[in-house]
């Protein structure tokens, strides 16, 4: 599945099959972009993030020693945030400062009759974990376990 392909092909997000799990991957022109397309991707594995109002913004701010750990970080950060706030986000948004990320989601409390979630995901793993700079473009991707 892939969505958010904006207007010259570069934002955007997809899933990739992986055993029992589900690969995010988000793509993008400048790393943070990947960041936020790859978050993105691990909403749309909940619901479609097209159904979630941007009603409530939630700070997120995390660092690692490096731009892989980093993404595994913000996306586990993410699905904490869901978790213990009973939310789902649609839009996120992304600063990098090296390997520091200073993040926005924003989401609205789950609806479970308009949004009809699919799976829980538990978290991001390290498996395929990969940020890196390919054809022009940056790509972010993880597996997330469900």
């Amino acid at each position: 599945m892939t969505a958010g392909r904006d207007e010259d092909g570069v934002k955007r997000w997809e899933h990739f099959e992986h055993d029992a799990d589900i690969g995010v991957r988000g793509f993008g022109a400048t790393k943070a972009e990947a960041f936020e397309q790859a978050a993105l991707a691990l909403a749309a594995v909940v619901a479609d993030p097209a159904t979630v109002a941007p009603a409530q913004a939630v700070p997120i701010e995390c660092d690692a020693p490096d731009c892989e750990l980093l993404l595994a970080d913000w996306l586990n950060r993410i699905v904490y945030e869901m978790a213990t706030r009973n939310m789902l986000f649609g839009e996120f948004r992304v600063r990098l400062d090296g390997t520091r990320l200073h993040g926005e989601a924003r989401g609205e409390p789950i609806d479970r009759a308009r949004h009809r979630p699919g799976v829980e995901v538990k978290g991001a793993t390290y498996t395929a974990l990969r940020v890196a700079r390919e054809n022009g473009e940056w790509l972010a991707q993880t597996v997330v376990d469900v």
